[in-house]
Parts: C-alpha cells; structure tokens; sequence
C-alpha cells in the first residue's frame, strides 16, 4: 500500500509539473498575443476616425469638359462632273435655340439654272432671295460668269430651323468657292446677310449661333461688324410701397454680352464677304 501510494504521488507531481510547463508557455504567448489585439485595434480605430473625416470633407465638383457634339447628315451623292463646296452653317430652332445645318453646294457645266434641294425645314421662305443675291456677289468677286454652270443648293437640317436671311453670307461664300473649285475650312463659320454689293449684313441671335458653331469644335467664328458684342434683356421685377398698397412691375434690364467669352468660340467681325473669304481659304 505504501509502494502504490509514493507511486501515486509521482504522478501528481509530474501532472502538476506539466501544467506548470504549460501555464508558464502561455504566460510567454500572451504579449504576443495582447500586442497584436492591441494593434488591430488601433487600425480600426484609425480607419473609423478617417472615414468619419472624409465624410465631413467638402465635395468638390470639378466642371466636366464640353463634349464636342457629333452631327452626321445623310448628304446625297454628288452630280456627275460637279464640283462641290461643303459648309456648316449656324441657325436657330423655332425655340432660339442654336443648331447647326449643313450646306452644300454643286456647280455643273449648264445653262445658268439655279435648283435649291432644302430638307426637314418649317420655314426659310427668303433663303431663295439670298441665294439669288448670293450668286450675283459670287459671280462679282470671282469673276466667274454663273450663267456657264448650273448650280445645286442643298440645305440639311436634324431640325426644324426658321430663318434663312442670316445664311446669305455663307451663300456667296460657298458659291464663290464651287466655282473656283476650292475647299473651305470646316472649323471657319460666318453669320450674316448678304448685300447686292457684298457687304454683310446684320442678324439677330448672335450667342445661340455662337454656341453650337463651339459645340461642333469651330474655331472662327466670324460675325457681322459690331456684333461681336450682344446687348441681352433680362427681366427684373421692381416693388415700391405706397403707404399700405406695395405696386409691383416687370422691367427690362440691358446687359451687354461678350459672345467670345460667353460661347466660347472667337468671333471675328467682318464687313464684307471678300473679308471672311480670307478665313475660308486660309492655308
């Protein structure tokens, strides 16, 4: 009995001594442990302060570019042996709003015809006026006699556009360059009526026209003289008090407006055609 017992107790004492062993690798583990808890906490800490502060932050919304405004025409094909002159031309919509048409015109060997092919238009009932002014200013300066070729005047549009006077400018332009069988520049437009004499004329809704010749990435715009500049009204309303009774009305402030900053395109103006022919034609 007493042999099992001091058995017994050898036992005990080397249980007791692994659990010592193994409470004293864990006291080792524990900073270990304790200082990678601590750092997590940390981090998580850090991440919620910084994501509470960019919340707080302002937003800052940068301008995004224009676009440049793609416009695609489904031109018909050329007649045979005529020479062609293309042109973009800037109008308004029955809502002022600015839109862009298209010009083309074709010089074949004739008798002196004029046809004028207009698409998707409400109404342009001068364009044949200035179409008419247009080849006797084409013929002037060109020196070019008219009455030798036959001449085809197509006019598209994505719109329904008013207005066809304020193209008379770029009527003679493109006239004159069909018969000289040149190219005009497609980042040069013009606005503007045409005189018997070649002058240019003056026309209403400069800015509109001015911000879709920009949206098409034009570089010139070029403008009757003294019409680079806009005189806008905008419409205030004005309150005066008499003793009990306040009588209000609507007045109409002038607010002068430079179109080159306000569009964004750089207006040029011209008095004559012969003068917006050096952007047209400029190498």
């Amino acid at each position: 009995m007493a042999k099992e017992s001091k058995k017994k107790r050898k036992k005990l004492g080397r249980g007791r001594g692994k659990a010592k062993t193994e409470i004293t690798k864990q006291k080792r583990h524990s900073p270990i442990i304790t200082i990678l808890g601590v750092a997590a906490i940390l981090c998580f800490v850090f991440l919620a302060v910084l994501l509470l502060w960019s919340i707080n932050l302002p937003i800052i919304e940068k301008p995004l570019p224009e676009k440049e405004e793609k416009i695609e025409f489904m031109i018909k094909p050329p007649l045979l042996n005529a020479t062609r002159a293309v042109a973009y031309l800037p109008a308004v919509d029955k809502n002022g709003e600015g839109v862009i048409t298209l010009l083309v015109v074709e010089a074949v060997p004739g008798s002196g015809r004029t046809l004028v092919d207009i698409d998707n238009l409400l109404f342009w009932a001068d364009t044949q006026h200035s179409i008419r002014i247009a080849k006797n200013v084409a013929e002037n300066i060109s020196g070019i006699d008219t009455g030798k070729y036959d001449l085809v005047y197509n006019i598209y549009a994505n719109a329904s556009v008013i207005g066809g006077e304020s193209a008379g400018a770029a009527l003679a332009i493109a006239t004159i360059a069909v018969l000289q069988n040149k190219s005009l520049r497609e980042d040069v437009m013009i606005t503007g009526t045409v005189n018997h004499d070649g002058t240019i004329g003056p026309v209403q809704a400069i800015l509109p026209k001015a911000k879709a010749a920009r949206k098409i990435n034009a570089s010139v715009f070029l403008v009757p003289l003294l019409q680079g500049q806009e005189i806008v009204y905008e419409m205030r309303q004005h309150c005066e008090k008499f003793g009990p009774t306040e009588f209000c009305t609507t007045e109409q402030i002038p607010v002068k407006v430079n179109i080159t900053k306000e569009a964004g395109v750089r207006v040029v103006e011209v008095g004559a055609v012969e003068d917006a022919l050096e952007y047209f034609f400029e190498e």
